[in-house]
């Protein structure tokens, strides 16, 4: 048996390896303010070799999957993509690179007051609270690395080893009599002579302070930088690890007693200025308007006869045209020819096959959509979404055992270093549902392991709403509006969070979970704005909205959106709960 588990291992792997090393080549154009850059340069990190754009800004690079592209030009911030397997065409816009001096000369709010980074403590990780006061890592001079509890692997028993496998380049000595304290160098052999110190909420110590417990961490943060430490005086020579726990770093609005509302304070009132869904029904593409004109189902086939010889090397009219006859003339059956005469533009294309797996789930046909996660699974299984989306996709057709051993198997890869875990925000998501399939189902297992239906990631129950995308080029921004008609905007773009891009690509995940809570009873609007996919073709965005989430009357309801109408915000759904609305 053990033999057998090994082979599958080894297999799994090899076809990880291997798909990292398929050749891809992307082409496109370079532009800054509508207009084309001649001999903009593209790098490739793998190879060296670099490519200008023409008198056009047009471009052509062969290069592998998984390598790291750099678009530059003088006077313009570079940017750095990440190809993917299914890269071809990346039209890129740089941007304007010279506004650090406008920021600090006119405005004078780059350098905020302690004041101001209290009441952003709770929402920006960016920060850490030393015993000299709130650190902002985007304004120092100085290298802060800087984990938040999200981030956190509960797998790592004590501070030394969740530190040593999170920040390259930490060593853990673990020498001495038992009981022993570890030793903590942040430096690399040839300055690592001295160990670290801790600040603990502002209690600087210079033994390891063995007494915190993981689970009890809020962020943590490495200052390695000699220029950064001095205020800690001479013993701080090996750097300083600070530590800030939860029940010390929860910051209250003194005038409410309250968590800060960030919304308030940015004076976020929503205007109802989102299109409804009518309106942005009247933006359909010309082929969709001459199908939905048809007065009957026969015409209609005519019509979709015309165009599919017009549209014949578009795998998003074939989604379209599915989506038309399965939803206004519920024949699934003509739907589902129309896929398998044009399979060809969906078998090799992964981006094609989520968007119609999508389709399928609205239309409760969890079968086929298991089918095509499948497919999926097998062109990127070096991706760790594939294992998610085949785990849920097990549940939803009912097979709970084989859900779990993806969710195990994700696990083990993981830990062996088959897939690359940066854990910013998946690790958390993926834990959760983990949790949650044991928690609802370990009736099931009979005696099989439940220690994860324990993790802190199980413990909500209220509305939970998970958006993926299937384009993992897709740019837009979601809007969060609340019953006191207050909003949040969180924007999935190169150019609002390139740190973020870059860890969804390497490691292979295009998801975002948002929790409501019990607080503010009422509706919840959620707007979209689409700021396009580098290719100029639409995007299929998933949002699961679950009702209930961690009770035994859990239910999930499924929405998909195409997004082509671009920088518009247009409404998607409401959802109606108590709420406050954090995000891992």
């Amino acid at each position: 048996m053990k033999k057998i588990v090994f082979i599958l291992c080894f297999l799994c792997a090899v076809m990880i390896l291997k798909a990292q090393e398929k050749q891809v080549t992307i082409k496109g154009e370079v532009s800054a303010m509508d207009a084309a850059l001649v001999n903009a340069e593209i790098t490739s990190q793998k190879t060296g070799e670099t490519v200008k754009t023409d008198s056009s800004g047009k471009y052509e690079l062969r290069t592998t999957a998984g390598d790291m592209v750099t678009f530059s030009y003088p006077g313009l911030s570079d940017m750095e993509i990440i190809v993917e397997d299914v890269s071809s065409v990346l039209n890129v816009k740089l941007n304007s690179a010279v506004n650090v001096l406008d920021e600090v000369v006119v405005e004078k709010t780059k350098i905020k007051s302690q004041a101001q980074l209290r009441q952003e403590y709770n929402s920006n990780k960016n920060l850490i609270n030393t015993a000299f006061g709130i650190l902002d890592k985007e304004i120092t001079n100085f290298s802060v690395r800087i984990i938040d509890k999200s981030q956190l692997l509960y797998g790592n028993f004590d501070l030394a080893s969740l530190i040593q496998f999170r920040f390259a380049g930490v060593r853990v000595e673990r020498l001495g009599e038992s009981p022993f304290r570890p030793k903590i160098y942040l430096r690399g052999s040839s300055m690592g002579m001295f160990p670290a110190i801790y600040d603990v909420d502002g209690l600087i110590l210079n033994e390891y302070p063995d007494f915190i417990m993981v689970e009890n961490i809020e962020r943590v943060a490495i200052l390695s930088g000699l220029g950064l430490v001095t205020k800690y005086g001479g013993a701080a020579n090996g750097g300083v690890v600070v530590i800030n726990t939860k029940g010390a770093n929860t910051y209250r609005d003194p005038r409410t007693g309250g968590p800060y509302d960030q919304a308030l304070l940015r004076n976020n009132v929503y205007e109802g200025n989102a299109l409804s869904k009518e309106q942005a029904g009247k933006n359909l593409p010309v082929y969709l308007q001459e199908l939905y004109a048809s007065p009957s189902e026969r015409k209609a086939m005519e019509v979709y006869k015309d165009q599919a010889e017009m549209y014949r090397s578009s795998v998003y009219y074939f989604l379209d045209a599915f989506g038309y006859f399965a939803a206004k003339w519920g024949n699934a059956q003509f739907a589902d020819q129309i896929i398998e005469d044009h399979w060809h533009l969906f078998q090799e294309n992964p981006v094609g096959l989520k968007a119609l797996a999508y389709l399928y789930q609205t239309m409760g046909d969890d079968q086929k959509a298991h089918e095509l996660y499948k497919e999926i699974f097998i062109l990127r299984p070096h991706y760790a979404q594939s294992y998610r989306d085949l785990a849920l996709s097990y549940r939803q057709i009912g097979d709970i055992r084989k859900a779990a051993a993806m969710y195990a198997r994700y696990d083990y890869l993981v830990k062996e270093g088959f897939i690359r875990a940066e854990d910013r925000d998946f690790t958390p998501l993926m834990e959760r549902e983990f949790s949650n399939l044991l928690e609802l189902h370990g009736r099931e297992f009979r005696g099989a392991d439940r220690r994860k239906s324990r993790s802190l990631n199980s413990d909500f129950e209220g509305t939970r709403l998970v958006f993926e995308w299937n384009d993992s080029e897709a740019e837009f921004q979601l809007q969060f509006v609340n019953p006191q008609n207050k909003y949040f905007n969180w924007e999935h773009s190169l150019l609002a969070d390139a740190d973020r891009i870059r860890d969804e690509k390497l490691k292979g995940y295009s998801c975002e979970e948002y929790l409501i809570d019990g607080n503010l009873p009422g509706t919840w609007q959620i707007n979209l704005k689409y700021l396009g996919n580098k290719s100029l073709t639409p995007s299929f965005i998933k949002a699961t909205i679950y009702h209930n989430y961690g009770t035994p009357s859990q239910r999930a309801e499924v929405k998909v959106f195409k997004l082509q109408l671009k920088d518009v915000n247009q409404e998607l759904f409401t959802v109606q709960n108590n709420t406050n609305l954090t995000s891992n």
